[in-house]
Order: structure tokens, then C-alpha cells, then sequence
């Protein structure tokens, strides 16, 4: 990866991430190896919560990484998991050989059913009828394949791209839209928030690093998000309201609240992106229009 300047990057989590990084750092088989400011490692962190999976928590400097980290990930990107595979005793200490497993998506099923004990670590996060636990894939496929690319073409946009900014914010809008229309709703409106009604899934988690992140558009880019207020959504005024409802429990969920460090170090760290100077691995395949890492 290329050097970037991390001066502006603050170092560690703060608020209430920081409470719970310190809260699992003791040495522990199962390891989330992350980064704070990183949508992809929140998402992890988000069902090792929900789940209740003991684990320890180890901050990566992207741009700067451990070689002990390289060895257990050459790709280096993080989050990724390391996951015990076998235990052994050599000179009386116990060793614990670990693989490693990346992409955000794919540990986060991991987790979901490798801890599939209900009453250890609840319910799944995704529908047992199998055509249901498709839907959610097909869903998920759309965050991680449409909305989450052009949230970075929106809040990587700069003047002097070939694109505009309304038409990255009407191409952001529209994904969203297109989700929304899936969500869950009884015909009273009286369902749960969530993407599936009362029952939180995988879908909501996949989206919600990214609805936490929302407020930087409206900090860094000219008319802001651009999400119409309550009475002035016109035709779109009751699809908006269903986003709406989603979107004030998502950010309200304890465990997207406990991974989330204050809103003044996102500020900085995506200054860079706002700017389009970041040459992080995501910023780099925004900018060729290809798929993300």
C-alpha cells in the first residue's frame, strides 16, 4: 500500500470503542485484528457483540503494520480474524496456532455459524427458511455492491471529477431507495424497524458502519446528503419515513453505539477522503471505478 500521511489519523479508538477495545485486550484464542476508523473491521466488531464471542481486540495501524500481523495476513487488510485452530503445550506454555480469515462479509457468517449455541450467544442473524437467508444475501450483495461503492463516489467527489456531485447524490439516493422498498412493513406501520421487521438481521449490520458515517457528506459536501426532511419527501415521502425508522434504531443499537469512537476523530480521518487524497485501498478502487477491496 502506498505511504500516506497519517499525522492526521489519530492513533487510537476514543468514547465509548475505546471502553470496549480496553475491556478486551486480554490474551484471548479468538483475535479481531482492526482498525478504528475502519466501516469493514466495525461491522465485525458489531456481531462479535451481538453474538456475546469472548475474544481480543488488537489496533492496526493500517499504513504502518506489525510484521507478526503480516505473517498471520500478507494481504494485510484489515479486519481480520484470527481464528484458533489447534492448541498444544510446548515447555509447559500452552501454543495456540490461529488461521486467519478476511473480508468483512465473510467473517461476519463466520461468526454467526460457528457460534450458533442460542443460549450462549442468541439467535442467528440470519433467517433459518432458506429462501429468506437468500433474500438477506441478495440484499447484502446490493450494500456491499452499490450502496457502500457510492458512498465513497460521493464523499470522494471533488470539482474537477467527470461526474457531478447531484448525480453522485442521486446515485447514493437511489441505492438506498432501491433498498429501502425491501424492508419489512406491515400494512399499519406498526412492524419493527429492521430490514426484516422485528427481527435485527446481517443485513442491518452490513449497512450500519455506514449510516453512522452519514453525517460526514453532511459535514464535507456542498447541500450535504440531501435525504428530505419529514413532510417534503413528495411521492417518496412514505419510503423516506420507513428509512427514517431504520436508520434512528440502527444508530441507537447498543452494539453499533459501543463500537464507535467520537464523531470528532471520523472528521479527521476522512478529511482525506473528502478531499479524494487518501490513498487507502478503498480510495484507490473508488477512483478506477472498480470493485472494492
Amino acid at each position: 500500500m502506498a505511504s500516506v500521511d497519517t499525522t492526521e489519523l489519530p492513533a487510537r479508538t476514543t468514547g465509548a470503542a475505546a471502553d470496549l477495545a480496553n475491556s478486551h485486550t486480554a490474551e484471548h484464542p479468538l483475535k479481531l485484528y482492526g482498525g478504528w476508523f475502519c466501516p469493514f473491521v466495525q461491522r465485525a466488531w458489531i456481531v462479535l457483540q451481538e453474538k456475546r464471542i469472548p475474544y481480543q481486540y488488537i489496533e492496526i495501524n493500517p499504513y504502518a503494520k506489525a510484521p507478526e500481523f503480516l505473517a498471520l495476513n500478507p494481504r494485510g487488510l484489515v479486519p481480520t480474524l484470527g481464528v484458533p485452530v489447534d492448541q498444544s503445550i510446548s515447555n509447559g506454555a500452552k501454543e495456540v496456532k490461529r488461521k486467519p480469515l478476511y473480508e468483512s462479509a465473510i467473517i461476519c457468517e463466520f461468526l454467526d455459524e460457528a457460534y450458533n449455541d442460542a443460549t450462549a450467544h442468541g439467535p442467528s442473524l440470519l433467517p433459518e427458511d432458506a429462501y429468506e437467508r437468500a433474500r438477506c444475501r441478495l440484499w447484502i450483495d446490493h450494500i456491499s455492491g452499490k450502496i457502500i461503492p457510492g458512498f465513497y463516489k460521493f464523499i470522494q467527489h471533488t470539482p474537477e471529477k467527470e461526474y457531478t456531485i447531484e448525480e453522485a447524490r442521486g446515485n447514493f439516493l437511489g441505492h438506498i431507495k432501491t433498498l429501502v422498498r425491501e424492508m419489512s412493513e406491515s400494512d399499519d406501520g406498526e412492524s419493527g424497524p429492521w430490514f426484516l421487521g422485528d427481527r435485527f438481521s446481517m443485513v442491518d449490520i452490513m449497512l450500519a458502519p455506514w449510516a453512522k458515517r452519514l453525517f460526514l457528506i453532511d459535514h464535507y459536501k456542498p447541500s450535504g446528503l440531501g435525504i428530505p426532511t419529514a413532510g417534503h419527501g413528495g411521492d417518496d415521502e412514505k419510503l423516506w419515513a420507513r428509512w427514517g425508522k431504520w436508520f434512528d434504531a440502527i444508530i441507537s443499537r447498543q452494539s453499533v453505539k459501543d463500537t464507535w469512537s467520537d464523531d470528532e476523530q471520523y472528521i479527521i480521518a476522512y478529511k482525506r477522503y473528502a478531499e479524494d487524497k487518501t490513498q487507502s485501498e478503498v480510495a484507490k478502487a473508488t477512483r478506477k471505478g472498480e470493485r472494492l477491496p
